[in-house]
């Protein structure tokens, strides 16, 4: 087992304790706003164990822990050698869900199988999804628009089942993400452009002219014409937080969760600035930034392109989700569904974030220096 693991002193003595702190500290606000958020909402919707959503949090956070401190433990060469083969079992898991997955809101996202909590595979295929085309941009050769041609041909055929559930708001995450990557591999800028324009265009297309979109073209017109009544959400979400002000209206005062289904995931951060106030909020977004900050600053350090990309492709998926987040529940965008990394409840959500932690902190391990 040592051959694919760093033992326990020499993990300590080369994990960035800063960015682990960050982390932790991330996952341990989740657990708290999950205890002081949802408690009510269970005991109204359930009629128990008013701590239900609570437990099932801590459950979820803590298997993210364990995977989070398994991956950066493995030794470099075993993580990505692991990552190719569990992006393939994740990549499978999304192909058979438009067959076996469930339907929620005219939607199939998840899957339910035998002897397998509930899954939502595109959140267990994305910290794979930034290592495997990190791999191919960094892939060295005289035919520099392979790696390009190769890790879109990637982008597209998860793309494709993505527009298959349909899911919007991830098929925007992950080309973003692509956008980010292939931007810092030192692509030509009138070709990324180009890729970017495209993007752009086919997004459009599906949004408007494709029946199985029709819900996202309500969103946006709802999101441009707030006298429509189709944005009750958003506009509860956005009372929440002018009702709760700069401090807040204290724990439990909060009454977001029990007038929007799902508020613990969509809109957490509504969620928290109703109780504890747009400080808090800062508070959270600063964190954020200092982790990102963090984590670019070591990037200067190495000098292999696999792992520069890795780190940018990683910190890059948590900035452009939580940025996603936030603008939708301050209606500086459209509703889009997308949780916010390490505080929204959801197995899904806490697992992917925990796997692109893991690959973080494994790779800013001083030894890799």
């Amino acid at each position: 087992m040592n051959q694919y693991f760093d033992n326990f002193y020499d993990w300590w003595k080369n994990v960035d304790k800063f960015i682990l702190s960050l982390i932790l500290g991330l996952f341990i606000l989740g657990l708290f706003f999950s205890l002081v958020s949802t408690s009510l909402l269970a005991s109204d919707k359930l009629n128990t164990n008013s701590y239900y959503f609570f437990i099932k949090h801590s459950i979820f956070i803590s298997l993210g822990i364990t995977i989070l401190l398994l991956f950066s433990f493995l030794k470099q060469e075993s993580l990505i050698k692991i990552s190719i083969i569990l992006f393939f079992i994740a990549f499978i898991s999304l192909v058979i869900v438009p067959i076996f997955g469930i339907e929620v809101k005219g939607s199939k996202r998840w899957l339910d199988l035998p002897f397998v909590p509930r899954f939502q595979p595109i959140e267990i295929l994305k910290p794979f999804f930034i290592i495997i085309i990190s791999s191919f941009l960094s892939f060295n050769s005289r035919k520099l628009y392979l790696k390009y041609l190769f890790s879109g041909t990637v982008l597209i055929v998860v793309l494709l089942f993505l527009i298959s559930q349909p899911d919007l708001g991830q098929t925007l995450l992950m080309t973003l993400v692509w956008l980010s990557l292939i931007f810092v591999s030192g692509i030509n800028i009138i070709l990324f452009f180009s890729f970017f324009i495209t993007a752009g265009l086919v997004i459009s297309y599906l949004v408007i002219f494709v029946p199985k979109f029709e819900y996202i073209k309500i969103r946006l017109f709802a999101f441009l014409d707030s006298s429509s009544g189709n944005n009750y959400q958003a506009e509860k979400a956005s009372e929440a937080i002018i009702n709760g002000g700069f401090f807040g209206k204290g724990i439990g005062e909060g009454t977001l969760n029990s007038r929007v289904p799902e508020a613990h995931t969509d809109y957490i951060v509504s969620v928290i600035a109703e109780e504890f106030g747009a400080i808090i909020v800062i508070g959270i977004m600063l964190i954020y930034l200092i982790l990102s900050y963090k984590v670019i600053q070591k990037i200067s350090f190495f000098k292999d392109e696999n792992i520069k990309l890795i780190l940018i492709g990683s910190i890059s998926i948590i900035l452009l989700q939580s940025f996603i987040h936030i603008g939708v529940n301050i209606r500086l965008l459209p509703t889009t569904g997308m949780t916010l990394p390490f505080l929204s409840y959801g197995g899904s959500s806490i697992v992917s974030t925990a796997l692109i932690s893991g690959i973080i902190l494994n790779f800013t391990k001083r030894k890799v220096i």
